[in-house]
């Protein structure tokens, strides 16, 4: 689903790169902390997600899309398949929480009537049916998280990036958006958290990568752990060797809509070549769990 292959990014003036030979793989419906102090490169892992940003070197694969081949043009479409929420929420002040979520949908072309059957569906998944005539203004900082989370969804990605999404939030607040997050994930959503919050990390037991100065340092497959040190620099703790779950192969679902142009990419010192057109999985091979709609 998101794949970095040996990712380099430098930025102009700065002697360390930004991002440092990044290689990870995070599977379809994974729930996912990347944690880390500020600069350690998150952010622009991120926004190489977006493709806000572009490597100088390495390849990245998000949902069978291979980035190097996507244009200008093409990038807000692309754009269209992620679901990202931000620590400030990016409310339109002016609009209510219905035409909040109603406006992400008509810039994705959506039809009116689309539009009104979706808007109340997506509203209610976030617990926000009451609250749908009510402007940011009149809203608490998880009432405003939430709306931003709807808007996020209401496309049903298949890929949800929070940014910080818990930072301005008390902690209780921060666990009922987090136990949300969670639940578009039950429902085959792959999600990926940034933070800073330890607690909320150590409660759910993800998995967690660690980034330090543009670096992957720990990548705890499971159960992971986030500590802070003396520095309040993020070192995350490797669990029991028996909780790593290794992932060697892209599934041909991952990989249904690519370019031409064959690429390779390396997993865990393992190979996988990958083209626009894949063959149907023979019979033998173990089927994908099918993704439940978050909307129906």
């Amino acid at each position: 689903m998101i794949l970095f292959d040996h990712v380099t990014k430098h930025y102009h003036g700065d002697s360390r790169p930004a991002l440092d030979n990044i290689s990870m793989h995070i599977a379809a419906n994974e729930f996912v902390f990347l944690v880390g102090k500020s600069g350690a490169g998150k952010s622009t892992l991120l926004k190489m997600i977006t493709k806000e940003e572009t490597p100088d070197s390495g390849k990245i694969v998000i949902g069978g899309i291979d980035l190097d081949y996507v244009k200008k043009k093409h990038i807000p479409n692309y754009r269209r398949r992620i679901g990202v929420v931000f620590q400030d929420y990016k409310l339109l002040p002016t609009r209510t929480v219905y035409e909040n979520v109603a406006f992400a949908l008509e810039i994705a072309g959506m039809s009116n009537h689309e539009i009104e059957n979706t808007v109340p569906k997506v509203l209610d998944l976030v617990g926000l049916s009451d609250k749908a005539y009510r402007f940011p203004d009149n809203l608490s900082g998880g009432e405003r998280q939430r709306v931003s989370i709807a808007r996020s969804v209401a496309r049903q990605p298949k890929i949800l990036i929070a940014d910080e999404p818990t930072g301005n939030l008390d902690v209780l607040t921060s666990k009922e958006i987090i136990d949300l997050l969670q639940k578009i994930n039950d429902y085959g959503t792959t999600v990926l958290v940034t933070t800073h919050d330890a607690s909320i990390v150590n409660l759910l037991k993800k998995r967690v990568i660690t980034m330090k100065d543009g670096k992957i340092i720990s990548d705890q497959k499971e159960h992971g752990i986030y500590r802070l040190d003396a520095n309040n620099d993020g070192i995350s703790r490797l669990p029991h060797p028996g909780y790593m779950r290794t992932t060697s192969y892209l599934s041909s679902e991952e990989m249904t809509e690519h370019t031409n142009t064959p690429i390779e990419v390396r997993i865990e010192r393992q190979t996988v070549s990958a083209t626009k057109q894949f063959s149907k999985p023979e019979a033998s091979e173990p089927k994908t769990t099918k993704r439940r709609r978050l909307i129906q």
